[in-house]
């Protein structure tokens, strides 16, 4: 599976807009900064996150952008979606890049169920998982999430 960077960076800003107390507000300036990101690029993601209505910007000289529910009640998968997408069976099996039109297994294929358990777990595990869980420490986090995992 693939994680872009549009994705991996705009859940680490909304990790610094989870970390600021409900009803605070934390600058793009400010978010920049703490991630070394772009200005420009903290912002570009900032407003996808705000389409979705995940967050939302306060205007003025003491403005910035907030969530718009407590980091308990916002799951991995809201981000995710709102960010890119989490890949499907379908994203997977037509980037076919082999020498046919289409892949030899399109229509009779079991890799595929594969790919389809992989990505509804990972939606699964995505959408089970709040955002407040990540503003535990990485050893914290890294322990409840290994509960979780199948054995």
């Amino acid at each position: 599976m693939k994680i872009t960077a549009q994705e991996e960076y705009g859940l680490r800003c909304v990790v610094q807009l989870a970390k600021v107390p409900q009803g605070q507000v934390i600058s793009v300036k400010e978010i920049a900064a703490k991630e070394g990101l772009s200005h420009a690029y903290v912002e570009k993601l900032l407003r996808l996150l705000s389409k979705s209505g995940l967050v939302h910007s306060i205007r003025g000289i003491k403005g910035g952008y907030m969530l718009n529910r407590p980091a308990s009640q916002v799951n991995l998968g809201e981000i995710v979606r709102a960010l890119g997408a989490v890949q499907t069976t379908s994203h997977i099996c037509h980037q076919y890049t082999g020498n046919f039109q289409s892949c030899v297994h399109f229509s009779n294929c079991g890799i595929r169920s594969i790919w389809s358990g992989l990505t509804t777990y990972i939606k699964n595990f995505l959408d089970q998982t709040s955002l407040e869980s990540l503003l535990e420490n990485e050893y914290d986090v890294s322990q409840r999430l290994a509960k979780r995992m199948p054995s």
